[in-house]
């Protein structure tokens, strides 16, 4: 289950011969505002060469020759509460859902997830896996996770043809561990602690190896630098640096874990480089530190998105992989199950992660219910699927099918390739999978449906995309 690097030398000995475009048939899926198209084939189209092009036309333009990082997955988070609503359904709803994220021909092909070490706010109560003042540790059980949450990533393992890579994190250590003795509300890692809280990270990777599922991957924090009012934990750039460098790394090495990913920072867009800058030019801390995850929740100070931090970051360290760990939709509303603008912020975010580096991009709950919940701090946010528990129905968002436009048709170890817009209203990314298919995405934020020249390479087709929505273009 465990993939090599994304950069590796045999990964990109596959895709190294030239793209021929010429005379190609292009099927184009489509999900559209005020339509029923939902990843819909709606068309076809043939590339040819010739087009005598101008400057006033609306153009998206593909090199496939030119290649750059490769994708991990695209997936989105096994919660807690994911999997208690999960197990609310009826057997045949849940066939429904995990085909529906898993299955590659029926569903939309999630290839990555994300879980918890102990609670989180999407749980419906705060636990850890010890009991409270247990200093060695003894007591250390995953017992609450056998419950509902376990069984939940084998089914979803299952369903993903058995390999679904999967990065866990924790929100909070145990409270007498931390310096405000809670494990809401922020506070810090007392300092006598951190080789007791390093040796827990070992404890939950070796226990839920037992289980059958391999830990991929671990964040050192879940967003380090906020105090919210559900678990949550402090690290400064320096403390996050020297517990990784001093503890973290050298006990994941001396348990016989140096091969699981360590991922730091798991936090906004908007201070990553400066987290970056502290613990990737420390040597001692770099050693251990795979790559950084962020978030995007920066726009809670009323900016817009800063995605060119991810590409900052890229370009200072090409040796460290960068992945969107955590996205979702706040303020759950029912009224706002199909209100395209969350889906639209979805498509944006995806696009411009992946064009400045990103190798992998993973959605926060997969599942929750009519509440927006279970939250046991009432943090209650949208999902791309919903289950209504008191008619057991599911309830498909248009942000489900955005994100499928991406994890359907680009799959792991696939290239991304050079692509551009001619103009600010379209955006577009463009991978070539291990197959040798291209996958381009295009997406009309607008209020006006669009027609484009679709070139890959010197060959081009007229495409037209409606007004809100987004195409997979895939030959």
């Amino acid at each position: 289950m465990l993939l090599g690097s994304p950069h590796s030398v045999q990964a990109a000995e596959k895709l190294v011969k030239k793209y021929s475009s010429n005379d190609t048939s292009v099927a184009i899926y489509t999900s559209a505002e005020g339509s029923q198209q939902r990843l819909a084939k709606s068309g076809t189209v043939t590339l040819k060469a010739g087009h005598p092009l101008t400057e006033a036309e609306t153009s998206i333009f593909i090199d496939p020759d030119k290649r750059y990082q490769s994708l991990i997955g695209i997936g989105g988070a096994i919660t807690d509460s994911s999997a208690e609503v999960f197990a609310k359904l009826d057997p045949a709803k849940q066939a429904e859902f995990l085909t529906a994220y898993y299955d590659k021909e029926s569903g939309i092909g999630y290839s990555l997830a994300r879980t918890t070490i102990h609670s989180s706010d999407f749980s419906s109560a705060s636990y850890t896996y010890i009991d409270e003042g247990d200093k060695s540790l003894a007591s250390f059980s995953i017992d609450h996770d056998r419950q509902a949450r376990i069984p939940l990533i084998k089914k979803a393992i299952a369903a993903a043809g058995g390999k679904l890579p999967l990065f866990a994190s924790p929100w909070s250590a145990p409270a007498f561990m931390k310096t405000n003795n809670n494990m809401l509300k922020g506070g810090s890692l007392l300092p006598e602690y951190a080789a007791a809280w390093a040796t827990y990270f070992t404890k939950f990777i070796q226990a839920y190896e037992q289980e059958g599922i391999p830990i991929w991957a671990i964040t050192v924090q879940n967003e380090p630098m906020a105090t919210q009012k559900w678990e949550s934990m402090l690290y400064t750039a320096e403390e996050e640096r020297d517990f990784l460098k001093n503890h973290l790394g050298p006990t994941m090495h001396k348990a016989g874990y140096a091969d699981t990913k360590i991922i730091v920072w798991d936090h906004n867009r908007d201070m990553m480089t400066h987290r970056a800058h502290v613990i990737f030019d420390d040597p001692d801390a770099s050693k251990y530190a795979w790559g950084m995850g962020f978030h995007w929740y920066e726009t809670w100070a009323g900016f817009d998105p800063m995605y060119r931090n991810v590409g900052v970051v890229d370009q200072a360290y090409p040796d460290k992989h960068l992945l969107l760990t955590e996205a979702s939709v706040e303020k759950f509303d029912p009224a706002r199950y199909q209100y395209w603008p969350n889906a639209e912020r979805y498509g944006s975010a995806i696009i411009n992660d992946l064009n400045n580096g990103a190798e992998a991009w993973t959605d926060w709950n997969i599942l929750l219910d009519e509440q927006g919940g279970p939250n046991h701090v009432g943090n209650w946010c949208f999902a791309p699927i919903h289950a209504d528990t008191n008619t057991g129905e599911l309830i498909y968002t248009p942000s489900y099918f955005y994100i499928g436009h991406f994890s359907k048709f680009i799959r792991p170890n696939a290239r991304r390739v050079s692509a551009a817009s001619s103009r600010s209203t379209l955006l577009t990314t463009s991978f070539l999978n291990e197959d040798n298919t291209l996958t381009t995405v295009v997406m009309n934020p607008t209020d006006k449906d669009i027609s484009y020249n679709f070139y890959v390479g010197l060959a081009s087709a007229k495409v037209d995309i409606p007004a809100h929505a987004i195409q997979t273009l895939l030959h």
